[in-house]
């Protein structure tokens, strides 16, 4: 076990893991083989000497009172104080002993032992800290190869050391892909299943896949200098997401938009044609359903706990409801209200008409989202 420290250097560089995670990870391996070979009963501990960049086993035992229970039963984990004087005069009750077991006297089969054990504790490091990356990455943006498509049309796509599953519920309808392609998509969860160990789920219909590609579209999002509130979808279809200008100078839609379209445009684009509206945010709720209901033309906004009657003129009643209903539908999504639409005059939208507004939360859970 000489130059101990010189392995686990090699062995955290080549792995790309922290040098005093493998540090404990080598002790515990040892730890672990020694209550292999010399017994579960016994209490163990391990430590790496700078000095000699070797690896030390030891057997901790606890002082105890002469006539201590423990003691008496037969367990070797205790040991009396006047013996324990003889060892370490200042030692007290209470205190542990330590005794050095040499690890030559391991034989071969312990040090087979060791090996697997360490092998088994390094792969468990490796899998937490890609894990843990991933964790970190929900909601964002990544991009992968496909390796494979399965009976049930869901897509396994290669990103960097993990292997990801694109399920088909979270593709845009009509995609299709096939080896060798390409995809973008967003991290929607991860996971660590017992039976099938990290499990990444990516997906193209949440709405955050939509606000990471329009961070990586458009700087000014990147830099915090415009944020992003909130987006709705209805994936391959139509999406809203209102955006805020943190800077006096910058026009958060006009920014977004970019210049003749092209940075909406790109990103529709990737969304397969996906029709993006970018709304000006207002912590005015009323302001805000208004510009959300574009490009219906709003007469008024009246606001009655999470309801939002609105009135409006009734040539902008189709505008405001939409194609089988994706606008108003999105507008409720995106800000959060039921919404009731309100003729001049005082014709109220049937039943029918303003079903689809009437939860939010079910909505955005039939559509997907993260």
């Amino acid at each position: 076990m000489e130059k101990i420290v010189d392995i686990i250097e090699s062995i955290a560089h080549e792995k790309g893991l922290n040098i005093n995670e493998v540090r404990n990870t080598v002790t515990l391996a040892l730890v672990k083989t020694a209550k292999k070979v010399y017994g579960q009963q016994y209490e163990y501990g391990a430590e790496i000497d700078a000095a000699t960049k070797s690896l030390k086993l030891y057997q901790k035992v606890t002082v105890v009172t002469p006539d201590d229970e423990r003691l008496l039963n037969g367990n070797e984990n205790f040991i009396a104080i006047k013996e324990a004087k003889e060892v370490d005069p200042e030692i007290e009750i209470g205190d542990e002993l330590t005794y050095e077991l040499p690890l030559d006297n391991l034989g071969r089969t312990a040090a087979a032992t060791l090996q697997k054990e360490l092998e088994f504790h390094i792969q468990r490091l490796l899998e937490n800290n890609i894990f843990e990356k991933y964790q970190k990455l929900i909601g964002k943006a990544v991009f992968g190869t496909v390796v494979r498509v399965d009976n049930d049309e869901n897509t396994y796509i290669e990103i960097d050391e993990i292997r990801a599953v694109l399920p088909r519920k979270n593709r845009i309808k009509g995609e299709k892909f096939k080896v060798g392609n390409v995809v973008k998509s967003v991290i929607r969860k991860a996971m660590i299943d017992k039976s099938q160990g990290m499990y990444v789920e990516l997906s193209r219909t949440s709405p955050k896949f939509l606000e990471s590609l329009l961070e990586l579209e458009v700087p000014e999002i990147k830099d915090g200098m415009i944020k992003i509130i909130g987006s709705a979808r209805i994936p391959g279809e139509r999406a809203k997401v209102s955006l805020l200008s943190m800077h006096p100078n910058i026009d958060a839609v006009g920014a977004t938009v970019g210049t003749r379209g092209v940075r909406i445009n790109a990103v529709s684009k990737e969304l397969h044609d996906e029709n993006i509206d970018c709304i000006e945010f207002s912590n005015i709720p009323e302001i805000f359903i208004a510009r959300a209901l574009s490009p219906a033309m709003i007469s008024n906004v009246k606001i009655q706990g999470t309801k939002a009657t609105v009135t409006l003129p009734s040539d902008q009643k189709s505008k405001a409801i939409g194609k089988s209903g994706i606008n108003i539908r999105l507008t409720s999504m995106l800000t959060g209200f039921e919404i009731e639409l309100v003729e001049v005059g005082g014709s109220t939208l049937n039943e029918e008409d303003t079903a689809s507004t009437r939860d939010p939360n079910a909505l955005k859970n039939l559509f997907g989202g993260l």
